[in-house]
Formats: C-alpha cells, sequence, structure tokens
C-alpha cells in the first residue's frame, strides 16, 4: 500500500502504457489504485483523529478544577473556589454583621459558593457529555476501526452490493414477476442498506459534535454564572451605599456630613482637637512635612470613623498634614468654585475697609455646611496664631501654607500651576479672616471645638494678650463697622496694613 500511495502516478502512467498493449480494462485499475491510496490516507487520518481526540481529552482534564470521577457532593468540597468562599463566610461570621467588611465577606462568600455550585455542575456536565466520549473515541473505537480495517473495507462493499440487489429488486417488482416476495426481498436489503450507512456515518458525527458540544457548555455556564453575579452585586452595592461608615477623604463634603450626621466633618474635628491638645506650641504647623507612612496610616484612621488616635496626638506634623490633605482632596473647595470670582474680586478691592466688607459679604453667602465648617477652622487657625510667638505661624504664615487647601480654581492644570495662579490672592483673603475671626463669625465667640463630644479637651489655654475682640456692628444691615484693631491712634491704617 505504502508503495502504491507513494507512486501513485507512475504506477497509473505505468498501467495506461500497458492497458494499451494488451487491452486492459484502465478505469477499473485505476478504481483500484485509487482505493488502495484512499485507504492509506483514510487510516491516517483517523490516526490523526485518535492522537487529537487524546490530547484534547488530557488537556480538558487538566484544566477541571473538581476531581473527576467522583459524586457531587465530594467535587464541590474539593472545589478551590468553595474552600475560598467557605474561608471568607467564615471571617464574615468572625467578624460580625456590625462591620461593613464582615458583612461584605459574608456575601461575597456565600455569592462564591453558588459560584462553585455552578461550576461543579458545569464540569460534570463536561465530563458527561464531552470528556467521556472522546475517551471512548480516543481509547477504544479508533483503535477498533484501525485494528478492523478490513472489515469496514468489506462493510463498504456489502453497502454497494446490497443497493445493487435492492435497485435491481425494486426493478423487479415494476416490471409484475413475483412482486411479493421481490417486494419483502427489497424491503430486507433497504434495511441492510440503512444499517450500513448508519455505522459509516457514526464516527465522523461523533468527532464533528464534540467541539460544538464544549462551547456550548461553556457559553451555558458563562451565562449561569453572570445571572448569578448580576443578581448579587446590586445586593452588595445596596449593603455598601447603606453603610454609614464610609471614606471621608475625597468625598463630597455634604454627602460625607449627611451619612455621618455630623456638623463638622471627621477629619477636621479630629485634626483641630489632637492639635489644640499637642500641637498649639509646634514650630512650623503645617509647613513642615510629616512622614510619609505615618500620614497615610493617620488617613486610613480617619476614613474608618474611628476616634482611638492615641498614637498620633505626639506627631503633631501629621495631623497638620491629614488635615491639609482632607482639605486638598476635596471634591470642591471649602470655599467652592462657585465663589471663587468674588473672593478674587474682593480680594483686589483697594480700600482696606471695603476689601473687609466684600470678603465679609461672600463669606455670608458660603453654602450651610461649607459656612460652618469654614468657621470651625478658622477660628482655630486665630486660636494657633495667637501662639504665633513659639510656633512661628503668624496669620500671613498660616494664610501661606494653607490657603490653597482652601480655595483653588476650577480650571484643569497640575497642582503647581493652580498654587501659583491662586497664592497671589489667597493670602491677602485668608490672612486678614484669620486675624478678624470673631468679627467675621461673632456667633459663639468661643467654639466649643469638641463638637461630637468624641474627644476631650485640652485645659483652657490662657487668653492673649494680642486676642482680637469683636466690635459692635449692626445685624439688621450689611454694612458693618471696621475692625478696631486696624485702626491706629491717629484714626489711620497701621503701616504693616498700608
Amino acid at each position: 500500500t505504502t508503495v502504491f500511495v507513494k507512486y501513485k502516478f507512475q504506477i497509473k502512467n505505468y498501467i495506461t502504457n500497458e492497458s494499451r498493449k494488451k487491452s486492459i480494462n484502465q478505469k477499473r485499475l485505476w478504481v483500484f489504485i485509487d482505493v488502495l491510496f484512499y485507504s492509506e490516507q483514510i487510516e491516517r487520518r483517523m490516526e490523526l483523529v485518535r492522537v487529537v481526540s487524546h490530547n484534547t481529552h488530557k488537556k480538558m482534564v487538566a484544566c477541571l478544577q473538581g476531581q473527576i470521577g467522583t459524586d457531587a457532593e465530594k467535587r464541590h468540597k474539593k472545589l478551590p473556589l468553595t474552600a475560598l468562599s467557605q474561608a471568607m463566610q467564615d471571617g464574615g461570621n468572625q467578624l460580625g454583621e456590625e462591620s461593613l467588611i464582615g458583612k461584605m465577606m459574608e456575601m461575597c462568600g456565600d455569592a462564591g459558593n453558588r459560584l462553585a455550585s455552578e461550576l461543579m455542575q458545569h464540569e460534570m456536565n463536561i465530563e458527561k457529555e464531552i470528556l467521556d466520549p472522546l475517551n471512548q473515541l480516543a481509547e477504544v473505537d479508533i483503535p477498533n476501526i484501525l485494528k478492523q480495517r478490513r472489515q469496514l473495507a468489506k462493510l463498504v462493499l456489502d453497502y454497494d452490493s446490497a443497493r445493487a440487489r435492492w435497485l435491481q429488486a425494486t426493478k423487479s417488482i415494476i416490471s409484475g414477476t413475483n412482486t411479493q416476495a421481490l417486494t419483502a426481498k427489497a424491503d430486507s436489503l433497504k434495511e441492510e442498506v440503512d444499517e450500513a450507512m448508519n455505522k459509516m456515518e457514526l464516527c465522523k458525527v461523533l468527532m464533528s459534535n464534540v467541539p460544538k458540544l464544549l462551547l456550548e457548555a461553556q457559553a451555558d455556564y458563562h451565562r449561569k454564572s453572570l445571572t448569578l453575579l448580576e443578581s448579587v452585586l446590586p445586593t452588595i452595592q445596596a449593603q455598601q451605599d447603606s453603610w454609614t461608615e464610609k471614606p471621608a477623604f475625597g468625598t463630597v463634603l455634604d454627602e460625607h456630613l449627611k451619612r455621618s450626621g455630623r456638623e463638622i466633618a471627621l477629619p477636621i474635628e479630629a485634626c483641630v482637637m489632637m492639635l489644640l491638645e499637642t500641637g498649639m506650641k509646634e514650630e512650623g504647623l503645617f509647613r513642615i512635612a510629616a512622614g510619609a507612612s505615618k500620614l497615610k496610616k493617620l488617613k486610613a484612621a480617619l476614613d474608618c470613623s474611628t476616634s482611638q488616635l492615641e498614637e498620633f496626638y505626639s506627631d503633631p506634623h501629621a495631623v497638620a498634614g491629614a488635615l491639609k490633605s482632607y482639605l486638598r482632596e476635596l471634591p470642591e473647595p471649602l470655599m467652592t468654585y462657585q465663589l471663587y470670582d468674588e473672593w478674587i474680586q474682593a480680594s483686589n478691592v483697594p480700600d482696606p475697609d471695603k476689601r473687609l466688607q466684600a470678603l465679609w459679604v461672600t463669606c455670608n453667602q458660603l453654602p450651610k455646611n461649607n459656612k460652618a465648617n469654614f468657621r470651625y477652622l478658622i477660628k482655630f487657625l486665630a486660636k494657633l496664631a495667637q501662639e504665633s510667638d513659639v510656633n512661628k505661624m503668624t496669620p500671613s504664615n498660616i494664610a501661606i501654607v494653607l490657603g490653597p487647601n482652601l480655595m483653588w480654581a476650577k480650571t484643569e492644570g497640575s497642582l503647581a500651576e493652580m498654587a501659583a495662579a491662586t497664592s497671589v490672592h489667597v493670602v491677602t483673603i485668608i490672612e486678614p479672616i484669620i486675624q478678624h475671626a470673631d468679627w467675621f463669625f461673632p456667633e459663639g465667640m468661643d467654639v466649643d471645638f469638641n463638637v461630637s463630644g468624641m474627644f476631650s479637651m485640652p485645659a483652657p489655654m490662657p487668653n492673649n494678650v494680642n486676642h482680637l475682640t469683636p466690635p459692635d456692628y449692626d445685624s439688621g444691615t450689611i454694612e458693618r463697622k471696621r475692625p478696631g484693631s486696624m485702626v491706629g491712634p491717629d484714626g489711620e491704617l497701621p503701616r504693616r496694613d498700608r
């Protein structure tokens, strides 16, 4: 057979020449050669199909996460996803439902367990519908076919013979000779034809269906998994949205206050209370940078809404850095984008009295929550400035280092570019507000910085001789009297203010 395959065309040419000399039937010889040739081709093809089937079966078994051949319950327990979901559920139970992470761990563990069930069912279907037939084909059917190639060739000949006899019987029936006997014989031969045809097509159909069955099974598994996840994710999102403890950094001020039921943002109040305790006499506060790791840890603690902050009291620079970071990371500055132009226009007023009046008018246009937190912060900064002889943080210095975190333009650009564009005006805005904090915010002269009651108040500090007393003003009109501290003995402005 190998010789025929290798020299097929040379043999055909030889037969053609010899048949002309000896009057041999060329057509029959060519058919014989073709049968030999295609018989070898089929055998090679079948061996290739067997190898491909074997390798595919081996790789598919390796892809399965469960233990092949075991029952459903045991297979489900052995899945890695089952172990993960069980660990998450146990962790959630240990943390308790009163914490968000505990609730999330429990819900995700339950979802993972359901996904593991879907995966187990998918793998069992793959094993039943694909792996078993593929193994049968590679290890049993094809080897038998290769061993019985002669029987298969005979089957083809039997099919042709049966078909010829059936056609002949059909013609005899039509001619009317011995009709009843020939009809029974024709039916019998037709059954032989059908049976032979079915055996010939069986192998072909099986191999052509395997890739399609695999893709259909995978598509069905992923569809079910997606449906499960789509049903679980909204529940998880709703649970997160309803949880009161959410990060404060980078969150809109109104949203944070509403969710936490607070009047003053937690990072502002916590940092102010810690600085009142240990940072008022710290030189260079808000100017000297803190250690990155300590700052990151403090921000994470504040994001968790914890009041256990004792370890940070000893590092006022980290506390001041966290306060600056919170103000800077607000989606909208505390002094708002909407009033940015008004602040700038007020700072450009040349007359000091009118400039203060314009700043006061703009300050009173702040939204309620922004004004309350701005007032709280300014009162603290004024208190900090009273210790400027020790901490070197005068109202001007405070305005320089903290002002760019209170207001900036909405236009896009780098932090350095926005700070440079704003710093020209920010000092002329923030410095006088700190200097005359009680004039800008006369309501509640002595601020109770421990608004939420979460923190312990430090011992009261002695009044500084430079502390500003608020002047009288007419609460019924917009026009307010100039702070007395700005007027010299002769009624003129001091040199530093000029």
